[in-house]
């Protein structure tokens, strides 16, 4: 005896499943290309490629669009997912090269190890901070504690 089995958009969460609706390629073409180009450093040519090396033809441009419309959906639906973290938080900031610019990438961690959040910013300043601080909390609830480097910007 055959069962149905559930649509990937019925298991997905609802505000992804509405955003798939208007897409005019197939589900599993969609996802596999936009978990690719986040998982994996491929360009979006790249990934144009490896389509068309599999038989379906994607327009790079077309990917980007996705990648646009898909992740401010998917990092909202999975931070509901998000595992509770500690209440005693070690935040530090450091500067990494994105795309031949220098960025301040501010992290905070629990006592397990956790990442609580991150924040990428093209200054270091009290406002990009404050804003990194203020997200952190409003997502994670207030810690007891927060471990923090003396630099003038923390």
């Amino acid at each position: 005896m055959m069962t149905k089995t559930k649509t990937p958009c019925k298991r997905l969460p609802a505000g992804i499943g509405k955003v798939l609706k208007r897409l005019h390629y197939p589900l599993d073409v969609i996802l596999l290309c936009v978990r690719w180009y986040v998982a994996y450093s491929l360009s979006l040519r790249n990934l144009e490629e490896m389509m068309a090396e599999r038989g379906i033809e994607v327009d790079h441009s077309s990917v980007h669009r996705w990648v646009i419309k898909l992740l401010p959906v998917f990092e909202k639906a999975l931070r509901k997912r998000k595992r509770p973290v500690g209440k005693s938080w070690r935040v530090d900031e450091t500067y990494v090269q994105v795309k031949g610019h220098w960025k301040y990438l501010y992290r905070a961690v629990d006592k397990a190890g956790n990442t609580v959040d991150f924040l990428l910013r093209a200054r270091r300043d009290k406002a990009a901070a404050r804003r990194y601080f203020e997200k952190a909390i409003e997502q994670n609830g207030e810690p007891e504690t927060i471990t923090v480097d003396r630099s003038g910007a923390n």
